[in-house]
């Protein structure tokens, strides 16, 4: 049952008065569609690593810091104050703003000639897409009653696989026609190689997106009330809040930061594939990207139903359940797979991390939204989203880099740092994780009873 609050308007706040259901899932497709653009413009780089070596001179390393730092810093910090507009102003205006800019950045990558320009493009990139996910969540979340949230967050995660997935075939596909073209023509603009084209190919449609979001309707806001007091809270009431229930928060974000972990070491794949077995980045794109899309939004689709079906059934920690089971299915096989002999064993345990990875990310927000009030939602999820953003963007592909070029010191070696990173990040969490659930299941009891005592 949704609660009053004079942050809610006295419509939304029995509860009842949700959008029509045709509509609220057109947004939520829109949202999913932006955030696979996202996800494929933030991809792009993995899948250029050969060209943009061979053209730049640039190290392993250098090619690292550009997958992960220059994105993450500013994709997480900024994600803060963005956090703190999504619980004040227009959640779609922020997110069309957003759209527009790490469209045009994606865009003017193609255009870069040294790596100081491609990282600047690259920062360019993390601020625009900060302003998605808080923002999208936030507004989900407050289209669907509780019983429907779960699946209709898990149909926004599928963008993870389906963008991972498509990336590799259109990255692939725009590539190869880029490579069939003669390019003299536009030389001029600045554009003489093939993945030259593909950034700008690839970041310009993002624009069209970022004009559809605008004529979105903005939600109503629920779930307020349960933190007491009139008015909506400030940053320290926020990490007041946190702060005096830290564990619970903290248990959710560690489990899914070793989720982004293993998901951001997939950048190196297209390379892992080529250095160690011999694959060509084309071949390797092409059946990933169909794996991608055929297991990826069939698993988040299928825990996202079933952490419904747990909330349903009053399973308090329903969600932090299928994130422990796909736990336990990502961490032995990231680390395994990239040891075995062959690339198509390696290639097929590698669709197990896939669901693992699947599992853990389309039950990660609802597991959070369970105990977050509705009225600090944007900036606790952007807390979130800065919490395993900066670890999977500074200890995956970073890690794997500084492992192959400084312990191994041999770019054939990518194998074992590939096991290496996930290996040591996660099995500490997976010891954890009966403290960890202990902690959430408590706290999912008080958030209920708090909201109760509102109603």
């Amino acid at each position: 049952m949704e609660t009053k609050s004079d942050m809610v308007s006295a419509r939304a706040a029995d509860g009842q008065d949700f959008p029509n259901p045709v509509y609220a899932w057109y947004v939520v497709g829109l949202l999913t569609l932006i955030y696979i653009f996202s996800y494929i413009d933030r991809q792009v780089l993995g899948l250029l690593v050969g060209p943009i070596k061979a053209d730049m001179g640039l190290t392993d390393t250098q090619i690292g810091l550009l997958m992960g730092p220059a994105f993450a810093v500013f994709y997480a910090t900024m994600g803060i104050p963005l956090g703190w507009l999504a619980d004040r102003r227009s959640r779609r205006t922020i997110i069309a703003v957003g759209v527009a800019l790490w469209s045009v950045a994606t865009a003017a990558s193609g255009l870069a000639r040294s790596f100081g320009a491609l990282f600047a493009a690259r920062i360019s990139v993390g601020v625009g897409e900060a302003t998605l996910s808080p923002c999208a969540l936030s507004m989900i979340a407050d289209m669907f009653p509780k019983y429907l949230r779960a699946r209709a967050i898990a149909v926004y995660s599928t963008a993870l696989s389906v963008g991972a997935g498509t990336g590799y075939l259109i990255v692939a596909a725009v590539l190869d026609f880029a490579d069939s073209l003669d390019l003299s023509a536009l030389a001029a603009y600045g554009i003489e190689k093939p993945w030259h084209l593909t950034f700008v190919m690839l970041g310009l449609p993002g624009v069209l997106l970022a004009l559809l979001m605008a004529l979105v309707r903005e939600p109503a806001r629920r779930d307020a009330g349960s933190m007491g007091g009139a008015g909506g809270p400030g940053f320290r009431e926020t990490f007041a809040y946190l702060g005096a229930r830290w564990l619970p928060f903290v248990s959710v974000a560690l489990i899914v930061s070793v989720m982004t972990v293993t998901a951001y070491t997939s950048f190196w794949y297209p390379a892992l594939f080529e250095r160690t077995w011999g694959w060509e980045a084309s071949f390797f794109s092409r059946i990933n990207g169909v794996a991608l899309l055929i297991l990826g939004p069939v698993s988040v689709n299928l825990a996202g139903w079933l952490a419904d079906r747990y909330s349903m059934r009053k399973i308090a920690d329903g969600a932090f359940r299928i994130m422990a089971v796909g736990l336990f299915v990502m961490v032995p096989s990231a680390a395994l797979f990239p040891l075995l002999p062959t690339g198509m064993s390696a290639f097929v345990t590698s669709q197990v991390t896939t669901i693992g990875i699947a599992m853990v990310s389309s039950v990660g927000v609802p597991a959070l939204f369970a105990i977050c009030p509705g009225e600090i939602r944007g900036r606790v999820t952007a807390l979130y989203y800065m919490f395993i953003s900066m670890a999977g963007l500074f200890i995956g592909p970073p890690g794997v880099a500084l492992l192959t070029d400084s312990f191994f010191a041999d770019e054939g070696m990518i194998r074992y740092s590939m096991a290496l990173v996930p290996a040591l990040y996660g099995l500490p969490v997976l010891l954890l994780l009966p403290v960890l659930r202990r902690a959430y299941t408590r706290e999912v009891d008080r958030f209920e009873a708090a909201l109760a005592e509102t109603d």
